[in-house]
């Protein structure tokens, strides 16, 4: 049977893009960042190129109009499956701070 998305893991995921949400909206020059991560990505050969592709087009929107930040910021938020997906293949290395990023972190019990 599914289980429905609750454990450890993919809530600290979940805060981790209300994070990146939150703070996109207070500062939103730091969408060059994940911009200039698809742009390296791509020149690299990346295979997700058509994922990479939307994203840039949903942060190009955000950076563009207060609609589109708005957007962005609902995707970041959204937690149902076809998001979670999507978000697999997210461009954000390099916004938080190594201190930002820790709370997000999962350590395996592995």
């Amino acid at each position: 049977m599914f289980k429905e998305h609750d454990d450890t893991g993919d809530k600290l995921e979940h805060a981790y893009f209300c994070y990146l949400a939150d703070k996109f909206e207070r500062d939103p020059s730091l969408l060059d960042i994940p911009l200039e991560n698809i742009e390296r990505w791509t020149q690299r050969g990346h295979w997700a190129v058509k994922r990479l592709g939307e994203w840039k087009d949903l942060i190009v929107e955000a950076k563009t109009s207060s609609h589109g930040l708005r957007h962005l910021g609902d995707v970041l938020r959204a937690d149902d499956e076809e998001t979670r997906f999507f978000k697999g293949f997210a461009p954000f290395p390099g916004v938080l701070s190594e201190a930002e990023s820790e709370p997000f972190l999962c350590s395996s019990r592995h």
